[in-house]
């Protein structure tokens, strides 16, 4: 007779050869806690994720803040454009060199000092901007952010060292690590905006620093759970352990991050199409909710997608990961094109949004696996940094189409960016070859 599952978890057949099991958690009193209660049972794992949560609220804060900040005291949003664009570049060319030395020689030596270097540089934008100082000092100001240690990462890394070997345990951190960046991202803006206008224009930057100044050292001085660093070692006089290569040379690593490069895309050019399809409509202001619905989305679809327990390799799930995401995308375009309708748009980014956790989750799973031991930190900022460049194109492209056509035309922006994800995924060889 063939043995039967626990009680409390649901199994359904997806493919032909591919079995999934949905855990949604204890039923009755006594019984065994579901994965998050499970992964969170581990010793020291609830302190580092609270501090890290709160070092990674006010990643969502900064741009607003500043791009208020500036645009309130200077009258221009040109100018606070360049700047948070200036910074956006200087943090692509140092993130990867901050994760590198994180990786080699531990969090909390090179996380605290860098995130220092931010929050002065953070600082003196503040202080540039309110004594009036001239343009070019805000450029350099804002450009010294960029030491600012990826914070996401650093937890993603504390999960992997913890969770060696469980795969279902990691496939479930990964899901809150990513829902969490969602929620960060949702509540950030928020919070910034609220700050600069309910106090003073000074006021968001100000209280992101303080967030991101605590939740690093907090987070730092959780070293129980902390991966080793790792820097030569040297044994004797002579003997020396050279560092792994670089994650940029591991096989299928180059199509990944073409992959993030395009989804970046999706995600920069639809922020700024629906603030311009918003202000179209005379509702401006309700950008920032129609978006936090996106993002609420995606945090609620990255909680159930952890719940899930798949038998076959990410790599299968990857395409059609990207394809459902390319596919919902359609929806935005639809509401806004055909009913021009703000609360029809909501809903469909609403629901265009429950592809993106998942997507993002099996990515940064796939990036984990192929990046070299010792250099997880620098494999994922460099996805980071991907997504970046591709949310500054996409940005820019779909500016370019609302100023040019449309408001409704701009959402064929990220149909097409996540179009040409799918395609790299499904072409480019090696993203749906397992890792050895």
């Amino acid at each position: 007779m063939p043995q039967q599952p626990a009680r409390g978890t649901r199994l359904f057949t997806v493919t032909a050869d591919t079995l999934v099991a949905v855990d949604f958690g204890p039923r009755t009193k006594g019984r065994p806690p579901g994965p998050y209660g499970r992964l969170f049972a581990r010793p020291g794992t609830r302190a580092f994720t609270l501090a890290n949560l709160l070092a990674r609220l006010p990643m969502g804060m900064f741009s607003v803040s500043a791009v208020v900040m500036i645009a309130g005291t200077r009258g221009s949003y040109a100018l606070a454009g360049a700047v948070t664009a200036t910074g956006l570049a200087a943090t692509a060319l140092v993130a990867p060199w901050t994760a590198r030395l994180v990786d080699r020689y531990g969090q909390a030596r090179v996380a605290v000092p860098a995130t220092l270097v931010a929050a002065l540089g953070s600082l003196a934008l503040l202080l540039c901007v309110r004594h009036d100082a001239p343009a070019w000092t805000l450029f350099a100001a804002y450009a010294a952010t960029a030491t600012t240690p990826n914070t996401g990462g650093m937890s993603r890394a504390r999960w992997a060292h913890l969770l060696d070997g469980d795969a279902d345990a990691l496939h479930t951190a990964n899901s809150f690590e990513q829902a969490a960046d969602e929620l960060c991202f949702m509540l950030g803006p928020v919070l910034a905006a609220f700050l600069c206008g309910a106090f003073f224009p000074e006021a968001g930057t100000l209280v992101g620093v303080v967030l991101l100044v605590t939740g690093v050292l907090a987070f730092a001085a959780q070293r129980s759970t902390e991966p080793p660093p790792s820097g030569r070692t040297t044994t004797g006089a002579t003997t020396a352990t050279p560092p792994a290569p670089s994650p940029l040379r591991s096989a299928g690593m180059p199509p990944l991050l073409a992959v993030c490069l395009a989804l970046g895309a999706v995600f920069g050019s639809t922020e700024v199409v629906t603030v311009a399809f918003a202000d179209a409509q005379g509702h401006r202001t309700a950008a920032g909710v129609v978006l936090a619905l996106q993002a609420a989305g995606s945090c609620a679809a990255g909680l159930l997608y952890g719940r899930v327990r798949f038998a076959g390799p990410a790599e299968d799930r990857y395409p059609w990961c990207v394809a459902a995401m390319a596919a919902l995308l359609i929806l935005p375009l639809l509401a806004a094109s055909l009913t021009g309708s703000l609360l029809l748009l909501s809903a469909a980014l609403l629901v265009a949004g429950m592809a993106t956790a998942p997507t993002m989750i099996t990515n940064m799973t796939l990036v984990q696996r192929r990046t070299p031991d010792g250099r997880l930190n620098e494999g994922m900022t460099l996805a980071v940094t991907a997504l970046l460049g591709g949310i500054a194109c996409g940005s820019a492209a779909g500016g370019w189409v609302v100023e040019h056509l449309a408001p409704t035309a701009g959402y064929g922006v990220p149909v097409t960016a996540a179009a040409v994800a799918l395609l790299v995924a499904l072409a480019w060889p090696g993203v749906r070859t397992a890792a050895t």
